[in-house]
């Protein structure tokens, strides 16, 4: 390898470099310049120390500048801010926090500078009482904030990962929330239909999510500040947290006249390689390939970033290794819920002009007659033709992050539904089904490419011809009485056989139930009675959570 590497940034990808570059070889000189106070921390882990739920500050910091050299021998320079590269010359010039400078050589230059929060230019941004969250020094401000001046309304703008977590944790020290969203629904990576359930849940929780809203200004009057929306509204806030979004930091790749795309990440081939071939660049600041779609793509997550950085170190010390894209795989705790999804979601299936199709399938995390089990909910996305798994979006309580886990694997494997559908999972009562949710969701997909199957859509109900077509409910009278698609007429799924000659055989027939189990049984057994029989994919519960 190289003699002497330099590392610009010490968090995620960095951290991860200098420790591989040192595993790899103990007689290189390895320097890390951190223009912060810390290095290799917990950044995800920071709003819940805001929160109380870690009340320990110095488990943030998962190494110092001290234990990271005692163990890797790595020269640890924090508060040391690498302002310019000269490649001519293969040298950095660093800026202390006193202000001095002083220039490093080197033979290698990994850039992982990260990305940085995204401040709106509105009125009132830059205000004592509106933060940012990026680091262990913003983590404190805020923290002190709560503590001293015992806020009691708190706005957040953004309902991203951050946002949501923020919102959480500031509620749980009884502060009042607003959440102010300028799209229709939260997390963006989610589709529409999945976030609706999330919606309502955060708003069970007694916080206000404002959606389709966008900040126009932040004033101060008489020593409090409201917090203004483009729609005229009108909020109070003792605390704001700005949570828009972040945008890759790559000003000093910029002045070094590295290759960049439009949007400032640094393009890096799959060897973490900038265009300059002794610079290597890794994490939120590089252009990465959308492994669903094979297009380039900013995918800003945490486990992308250490892979990177471990790639470019083995790079560095002739170990062939290569990055292979990012998948999109992440998960989020939404108070009581848990959101996880992987892959290709429906919205880029359209824009990228794939012939998909989608389930939604409800399932327990475990065996429903062990004390417990939750249901979540799937969103299942699949070419309609080869089966070919592109992603999953799923809601729960508990076992999301495993199924999650299984279909991002499926996905990285090239897996079909079928395949899919074969897949022996783990199983006990406690823990899961005999037919696990990934095996159910597969199962469903299985019957709409065979054709055994034919699903009707939520967002299909209102385009619904009530005169040239059947409405059926197929669950129990009670449960029709207590509401109901309108239009629909009502025969139990048991009633079914007995009561067909109710249903008028020449109009096809859109039935539905709870979640979809009991309409697909209704379905199959119209199906072979002559009748054109559709179901509603994931039943009244999913077009009531929407609609």
């Amino acid at each position: 390898m190289s003699n002497k590497v330099l590392i610009v940034g010490g968090v995620a990808g960095g951290a991860t470099a200098a420790a591989r570059l040192r595993r790899l070889d103990e007689s290189a000189t390895i320097i890390m310049f951190e223009k912060g106070d810390y290095i290799s921390y917990a950044n995800c882990g920071l709003p819940y120390y805001i929160g109380d739920t870690i009340t320990d500050k110095e488990k943030l910091t998962l190494q110092t500048p001290k234990s990271f050299h005692q163990r890797f021998n790595v020269d640890v320079r924090v508060s040391n801010e690498v302002i310019s590269i000269d490649r001519q010359a293969k040298t950095v010039t660093v800026q202390t926090s006193t202000g001095s400078d002083y220039v490093e050589t080197y033979d290698a230059l990994i850039l992982s500078p990260g990305a940085e929060p995204f401040v709106p230019r509105v009125d009132g941004s830059q205000n004592e009482n509106v933060f940012i969250l990026r680091n262990i020094p913003d983590t404190y401000k805020i923290k002190d904030f709560c503590n001293q001046k015992k806020p009691a309304t708190a706005v957040v703008v953004g309902a991203g990962y951050i946002g949501i977590e923020m919102a959480e944790n500031l509620h749980a020290l009884g502060i009042e929330v607003t959440i102010v969203e300028m799209a229709d629904h939260a997390i963006g990576p989610l589709d529409y239909d999945m976030a609706c359930e999330i919606h309502g849940h955060i708003r069970s929780k007694g916080v206000n999510l404002l959606l389709n809203s966008a900040l126009s200004g932040i004033k101060n009057t008489n020593g409090s500040t409201v917090i203004e929306l483009s729609n005229g509204s009108k909020i109070p806030a003792d605390i704001v947290i700005m949570s828009i979004g972040v945008r890759p930091e790559t000003s000093l790749a910029k002045k070094a006249e590295l290759s960049m795309n439009s949007r400032g990440s640094i393009i890096v081939n799959e060897n973490m390689l900038t265009s300059d071939p002794n610079i290597y660049a890794v994490g939120d600041a590089v252009e990465v390939i959308d492994f669903n779609t094979g297009k380039p793509a900013f995918i800003p997550l945490a486990g992308p970033a250490n892979k990177q950085g471990r790639i470019a170190a083995d790079n560095l010390c002739g170990v062939k290794s290569r990055y292979t894209g990012t998948q999109g795989s992440a998960i989020l705790k939404c108070f009581d819920m848990t959101v996880a999804l992987t892959g290709m979601n429906e919205r880029q299936a359209i824009s990228e002009g794939i012939n998909y199709e989608k389930s939604f399938t409800f399932s327990s995390s475990h065996a429903s007659y062990y004390p417990g089990s939750t249901f979540m909910s799937i969103k299942f996305i699949f070419e309609k033709i080869s089966g070919k798994v592109l992603g999953a979006q799923i809601t729960g309580y508990d076992g999301v992050d495993k199924r999650c886990d299984v279909i991002a694997t499926a996905i990285r494997a090239g897996m079909t539904v079928d395949e899919l559908a074969d897949l022996e999972l783990c199983y006990a009562p406690p823990f899961s089904s005999a037919k696990d949710p990934v095996n159910m969701a597969a199962y469903v997909a299985q019957n709409l490419i065979n054709g055994n199957s034919k699903i009707f859509h939520w967002h299909d109900v209102t385009d619904l011809d009530l005169g040239k077509v059947t409405l059926l409910d197929t669950r129990t009278a009670g449960e029709f009485d207590n509401g109901t698609i309108p239009g629909s007429i009502n025969i139990p799924v048991d009633e079914i056989r007995a009561r067909a000659n109710e249903i008028d055989k020449s109009k096809p027939v859109y039935a539905f139930c709870g979640i979809g189990l009991r309409g697909y049984v209704a379905c199959r057994v119209l199906t072979q009675m002559g009748f054109e029989a559709i179901n509603l994919s994931g039943g009244y519960r999913l077009w009531k959570t929407i609609i």
